[in-house]
């Protein structure tokens, strides 16, 4: 044990310190410029999309709309409210500038990887839609990469459904025991309940659930952000003077200065938007949509709420409040967020906390089941192979929850994200030549006058296109 700890330490710290980061900043700042400012220009696109009459609705099919609130429910988590906080103890408060920054450039790469997914999708049996990065590997680049689909596809099931579920459990059952008193074996068992109700249901009723918990679960947050902000409006010109020194070193908050703000926010920034690291793109293929980039377009908007919006809205409950203090360590993660609440509104307030933890947690274990389904996919499409996965995940839930130490097992989750981000960001890149093709194709479609473009698999004929994917019920 000790030496695959070994190993997979050295995977990760490969990944996440000297390869991953950087390429993801490099390839994301190159995106941006080369779409010209895309994620800026159809920035107001993002909310006219999503309003009646934006998208087609498809019998049967999960919409926009749906898609856009898993892919929130699956970004939005543990990173928003425990990650942020280990940002600003770890880095200090200009690390938050950082994960704004590395927020709006991927809006860019998110878009892509999101189109190049809808281009891609393929339909199956159940009349929905199923792609991602093993999709777009296997019919962009070709059978030849056949090998780098399946790497994906392996490191994708052991870091979400697997991994990941586990820790999201462990939260949980942590929260409650905390704030309520409740045993964690009862969490984990009621959990493993809910999981195993919801994702047996498949992606529509994952799709039905999460139009419910993620909009409560997002507009809560925010609404109990606002109230801080509103208790403490005074304050906000001096902590937006703070954040601000402290990202370009004008003002040292804790020690490494500025390289140390830079750092901790391109990384939990990274962490908290996914964006390239190639999830969103399986829920995102899934969208009964127009046209590759209206979903694009979408997925972008998810990025932007989940750190420009929700991780913005812990930052300003820390930093306006007197429990954080800066170099000083002792208060950190979630502790740091849940006393900083509970000092600007009460107690009752880490009761509120432990359910938004809840919800955040549950949505992001229907988004991981759903990940790990579609990657299972590219070995098998057996649903025998399905059920396994469903109990297998349930279990995991289960026992990540009950186990205080449980979560230790899955040492390599980190490294596997790791893998599977280089690997996405390597198909990506060298598919974008075609994604900024069809991002042409939109706007052109754009300035003939067509308010929503349809996208038509006929003016790509050298692609690998399932053309049964792109049939509108009604013509449009």
């Amino acid at each position: 044990m000790e030496f695959l700890d070994a190993v997979f330490s050295a995977i990760g710290d490969f990944t996440w310190g000297w390869a991953l980061i950087p390429f993801l900043v490099v390839l994301g700042v190159f995106f941006t410029l080369a779409s010209g400012l895309v994620q800026f220009q159809f920035f107001g696109r993002m909310f006219r999309i999503l309003t009646p009459g934006g998208q087609p609705e498809g019998e049967g099919h999960v919409s926009s709309r749906e898609a856009l609130l898993i892919s929130v429910g699956g970004r939005v988590g543990g990173g928003n409210i425990a990650g942020v906080a280990v940002a600003i103890t770890l880095g200090g408060p200009g690390a938050v500038f950082w994960m704004w920054t590395i927020a709006l450039i991927g809006m860019a790469t998110s878009l892509f990887e999101c189109s190049l997914a809808q281009v891609f999708k393929r339909s199956d049996e159940n009349g929905t839609y199923r792609g991602g990065p093993a999709q777009y590997i296997l019919h962009g680049l070709g059978s030849n990469y056949k090998w780098l689909a399946m790497l994906y596809a392996v490191c994708l099931i052991a870091a979400f459904p697997l991994g990941f579920n586990a820790f999201q459990g462990n939260t949980v059952a942590g929260a409650v025991l905390d704030s309520t008193g409740v045993g964690r074996i009862w969490t984990g068992v009621a959990l493993a309940v809910l999981t195993g109700i919801v994702i047996y249901g498949g992606i529509k009723r994952i799709a039905k659930v999460a139009d419910i918990v993620v909009p409560v679960m997002a507009l809560g947050y925010i609404a109990m952000a606002l109230l801080v902000v509103i208790i403490n409006i005074a304050d906000i010109p001096a902590v937006l003077a703070l954040i601000v020194k402290n990202a370009f070193g004008f003002e040292e908050a804790v020690g490494g200065g500025m390289g140390a703000a830079v750092a901790q926010g391109l990384r939990r920034g990274l962490f908290s938007n996914e964006a390239g690291l190639g999830s969103a793109p399986n829920v995102a293929a899934v969208a009964y949509v127009r046209h590759p980039v209206s979903q694009g377009i979408v997925q972008s908007f998810s990025v932007f709420i989940d750190t420009i919006l929700i991780c913005s809205c812990t930052a300003f409950v820390i930093l306006l409040g007197d429990v954080y203090v800066a170099g000083d360590a002792s208060v950190n993660g979630v502790a740091l967020t849940q006393q900083s609440l509970v000092s600007h509104v009460g107690e009752w307030s880490q009761y509120f906390l432990t359910v938004a933890i809840l919800l955040f947690a549950f949505s992001s274990v229907m988004y991981n089941y759903y990940l790990g389904e579609t990657a299972l996919t590219v070995f098998t499409e057996t649903e025998l192979s399905r059920h396994v996965l469903r109990i297998l995940i349930i279990g995991l839930v289960l026992l990540g929850a009950s186990a205080p130490g449980a979560t230790a097992v899955f040492f390599f989750s980190d490294p596997m994200m790791g893998i599977l981000a280089l690997v996405n960001l390597l198909a990506i890149a060298m598919l974008f030549p075609i994604g900024l093709r069809v991002l042409d194709d939109y706007r052109s479609q754009l300035k003939q006058g067509v308010e929503h473009p349809v996208f038509d698999p006929a003016k790509f004929p050298e692609l690998d296109i399932d053309e049964s994917a792109w049939k509108l019920d009604k013509p449009e």
